[in-house]
Parts: C-alpha cells; structure tokens; sequence
C-alpha cells in the first residue's frame, strides 16, 4: 500500500517537498488537542506508529491552557485514557513537593462558599466531586502538559510542533480513490498515513478533505428539537440588569448602537442562524503577590469596549463579573459569569471557517478585549469601588504560560466547524429518548451553550441571546457513526472534536473529558482499520468494543 501511495504522491507533489519517509507514519493526527494526545497515544500503544502534528506547539488543548476545572459529567464513565490523564494528575499532586504555595490539606479542606468571591468549583458543588475515586479535577495548566507530554513519550508517539496544515484543499490535502494519502503543510513538508485523525476544535483537515459541516445553530425542526436556533426564552443566566440601554447616546437610537450589540439580531424563536457561542481565554490568576504579574492596560485598549459594563453596574451589578475556580496552589481557573465578562460575545462568527490571517486577528482581539477588561475591573472608577478592590488583589501566574507571554496560548473555542456524518447526535440522544449505533464513549454533562448575540428588545433595552443551560438525566452513548464522515466522502478520516451532532447537543459533548474518550476512541479504530485493510468505516463494531473495553473505556451494556 505505500509503495503504490509513495507512486502516486511523487506526481501529486508536484511543487511542493517530497515526502520523507520519516515522515510517513501509520496513523497521523493532525492537531494537539486532548483528543489529539489520546488518539496517538492509543493507536502507537496498540502497536502503530503514530505522529501527533501540533500547528502551534501547544500540546494538550484548553485542558493545558487554563480549563483546569474539568466539566466532568458523570464521574463513572470516565475511563480509558480520560481516567489515566486525571489518575496521573492526582498522583502528581500527592507529592508534598508539588505544593510549594499551600498545602495540599488546606487546598482540599477548604469548603464552597468560603470565600465571597474566591470559590474552588462553584458555591452550589460538592468539593469533594473535584477530587475522587483516585482522580484530580482540579489542576494547574503546567501540570497537565507534564502528564501529556509523559503519555506520548512513553507510547513513543512522534511528536511535529509548529506545521500548519495548507488550508488550500487543493494543496493541502492530496486524496486518491477517495482517501487521504498524505496531508501538506503550508512549508510543504507532507505526512503521508494509512488513517488520519482531525482533532483540531476547528475541524480544518475535515474541511480541506471535502467533507461536508455546519458552522452555526440549526433550527428545531430539521431534527425535531426544543434547544436549537435561537433561545431568547432560555437566555435568562448571564443577563443583563433591566434597563441597560444600548446605544451610544443613552435614549437615542440614531446615535447608533454600542460595540457588540447585533443590529440583525435576536431571530425568530427556535430558527438557525450562522452564530456560534462566545469564546474566551481561560485565564490563570493568583493572589500570591511574589508569583503575580499585574493587570496592564493592553496596547490599542478602547475604553467603549466597556461602555455596556459600566452601565450594566449602574443599572444594579454588584459582584465581580468573573467565575474563578479554585486551583492547587492558590491559582484559578477563571471563566466566564454575568451579562458582560470574559467572553467577547458576537466576535468569533468568522473563527471557524478563517484562514490564519483572520484567526490571528480574532485571537489578538479576543486577547487585548480580556486583558483590557481585567485591567477595567481592577482600576476603572466607573466599576464600583469593593469590585476594583477585588479585582487588584489578583494578577497573572507568574510561573504559568512562561513560553507565551504568561497568557493562555489556546483560545477557548467552544464550537467551530461540526461535521456531517451518517449519524447526528440530537437532542433526544442526550436527553435518553433515542440510542445511538454503535457506542465507542459515553457523554453526560448537561447541553451547555453560551450566549451568541447582543441584541435590542422590545423595549430598547441590551439583552443577551444563546444561553441555554439544561440537563441531561444520566450517561447516554455516543455512536462511533457520528466520529466518521460518510465512505463516499472520505475513506480514511476520523474525526473526534468536530463531531457530527446538533449545535445543542454538541453543548454537551464538547467537554475535555468527552473529547479525550472519543480520541481514545479514534486511536483504538485507527488501529482496526489498519489490522483489517479496511474503510474507517467499516471497522467492525464487536472487535472494536471489545479493544476499548479492554484498555478501560466505559460503554453502556449491549
């Protein structure tokens, strides 16, 4: 098979460097996400070669780049590799020497609500659910890059930092019968591989190999759902006060609207649109003066940026507009919370079909937007004097994010690109009223979307649109159909981020633990493929079952 492949791509590489067999390899993972790292990881245990290709250098996704308050669902159905990862980072953390600003007794005794604002995982969550069953859930982002970069070494996984998939499909992927034989990097260096797996959050070699996706919200009806499209109804968590005006002139339509606010906005109820949920960074913070580096009014900071947080507090916020999640050693995990916080909302609708232009641009935007609002919180005299005084106790870690500036490298992207396959996760999937083919992870946490538009309502007031925060009743599976594009499309493609599911139900999936049991997964039938010579997907369902039930994967009984 490569021989015949080796044939064919010294003619398709007409212009570009030829390939090297070191740069041939069974199984290539384009994309250094948490899936990335558990895809390689099984397919080289389960005997194969494998490369992990990270475009940027960062290993590990938003997992190493500040999410460390892991959204875990239901703890039981974590397993596999998704287990070790967080059995790994609990063993770190029993080691008196991986505490050098605590210790570890306080950081696990201290209880929700001990602190008005400095809270571990939420003032409504059990702490013990952070730590359990021999696993951490809470870490700091250094310490889970250690634990990956210790997964792929000991798997021998070949690691390529710094290559850049061409975003060109006719000069970035080089197909031949209707699969991938090898994919070209914007320098021209080419991987050639028997299986691929895209475990970018963006779902680019998805994309460049022509298999078709949705970018946006689909309405209710295409699949019979009550979430999907837009949700003025459910919007009700991280609103504004009542009486927030939008315009640049208070009371003036004509002056024009406010950074931000959608003039096309909200949609009728229930309808598809092209919007996405808001991204952020996942900042880590601490209020260990020796280790902090402090809040800086960033280079380009536009103060009207802030204009619709300044009125929001004198409309009646009162609490600091952040959610930060206890980490070890007196670090955060700080996310998004309120009607104005970390996510720039309605900024990120071109991140997903972008070339790197564009994504450089939005991530430098999204950056100096969270860094300016953090220098606002903790010095503008128009936020409220005990809300200034919260925010200047806190700066950046110091010994965090060392190699990027001390700033996260990953951008949270919640959603981009989600495939098409021959199986969509919906709604009902989620909520236990339909099962789904062929199960190879299990999800569980709630359908989780957060807001896409600023819009003006009735009343000519600001308003948020897009939240929706509602429950899955317990683990439902996830088919190995919805991870594979059609045969037709491509032969030899596995795709465990940009899964093929409904917007509202990708609200659910999207979680790092999710995504490192479906790259588990990916590895595991990447190794089947090449076993048995076949089409990804016409890998047979039992044997594989049975090899992920036998590294440690949960799956619902037959």
């Amino acid at each position: 098979m490569f021989a015949a492949c080796a044939a064919v791509l010294g003619l398709a590489f007409a212009g570009f460097a030829a390939p090297d067999p070191a740069n041939s390899h069974e199984v290539v993972v384009y994309g250094a996400s948490s899936a990335g790292v558990t895809a390689a990881t099984q397919a080289a245990r389960m005997g194969h070669d494998a490369v992990l290709i990270a475009p940027d250098g960062h290993i590990g996704g938003m997992t190493s780049s500040g999410l460390g308050q892991t959204d875990t669902g239901p703890v039981e159905t974590i397993g596999g590799l998704a287990r070790e990862f967080y059995e790994r980072v609990y063993e770190h953390y029993r080691a008196d020497g991986a505490w050098t600003r605590e210790e570890r007794a306080d950081y696990l005794s201290m209880g929700p609500g001990e602190h008005e604002w400095y809270f571990p995982v939420g003032r409504d969550r059990p702490w013990t659910r952070a730590w359990t069953d021999g696993m951490a859930f809470t870490f700091e982002p250094h310490v889970a890059r250690e634990v990956f970069d210790a997964m792929l070494a000991e798997a021998g996984v070949a690691v390529v930092s710094g290559e850049r998939l061409d975003l060109d499909p006719d000069r970035g992927v080089v197909m031949e019968d209707g699969a991938i034989r090898a994919v070209v990097m914007e320098s021209g260096r080419a991987f050639e591989g028997r299986v691929f797996i895209d475990a970018t959050y963006e779902g680019d070699l998805m994309a460049a190999a022509g298999v078709d996706y949705i970018v946006g919200r689909e309405g209710n009806a295409p699949h019979g759902e009550t979430l999907n499209g837009v949700q003025t109804a459910n919007a009700v968590n991280h609103q504004f006060q009542d009486g927030v005006d939008p315009y640049m002139e208070p009371g003036n339509p004509d002056s024009g609207l406010l950074p931000g606010v959608d003039p096309a906005g909200p949609g009728a109820e229930g309808a598809g649109d092209h919007r996405v949920q808001a991204y952020c960074f996942r900042m880590c913070l601490t209020d260990v003066e020796e280790n902090q580096i402090p809040f800086s009014k960033p280079a380009g900071y536009d103060e009207l940026e802030y204009e619709l947080l300044f009125r929001n507090f004198e409309a009646g916020e009162d609490v600091v507009p952040l959610h930060p999640a206890r980490m070890p050693d007196r670090k955060t995990d700080t996310n998004n919370h309120r009607a104005v916080s970390t996510n720039w909302v309605g900024r990120n609708y071109a991140w997903a079909e972008g070339d790197y232009e564009t994504r450089e641009r939005l991530y430098e935007g999204h950056k100096r937007y969270q860094q300016g609002l953090m220098w606002t919180l903790a010095n503008h005299p128009r936020v409220p004097r005990h809300i200034r005084e919260e925010a200047s106790r806190w700066g950046y870690a110091k010994d965090e994010f060392e190699d990027a500036g001390h700033w996260p490298p990953q951008l949270y992207i919640r959603v981009a690109r989600r495939m098409v396959g021959g199986y969509v996760v919906t709604e009902d999937v989620v909520q236990g009223a339909a099962d789904a083919p062929d199960p190879v992870a299990m999800g569980g946490y709630q359908m989780d979307s957060h807001n896409v538009q600023r819009y003006v309502d009735a009343d000519g007031h600001a308003r948020n649109e897009g939240d929706v925060q509602v429950g899955a009743p317990g683990p439902y599976p996830i088919s190995y159909r919805a991870i594979v594009p059609p045969q037709e499309a491509v032969s030899n493609l596995i795709v465990p981020v940009a899964v093929s599911a409904t917007h509202i139900a990708y609200g659910s999936i999207r979680m790092e633990p999710v995504f490192m049991k479906l790259g588990h997964a990916a590895g595991a039938a990447a190794a089947h493929a090449i076993r048995g010579d076949v089409a990804v997907q016409d890998v047979a369902y039992e044997p594989l079952r049975e090899s992920l039930l036998a590294s440690g994967q949960v799956l619902p009984d037959p």
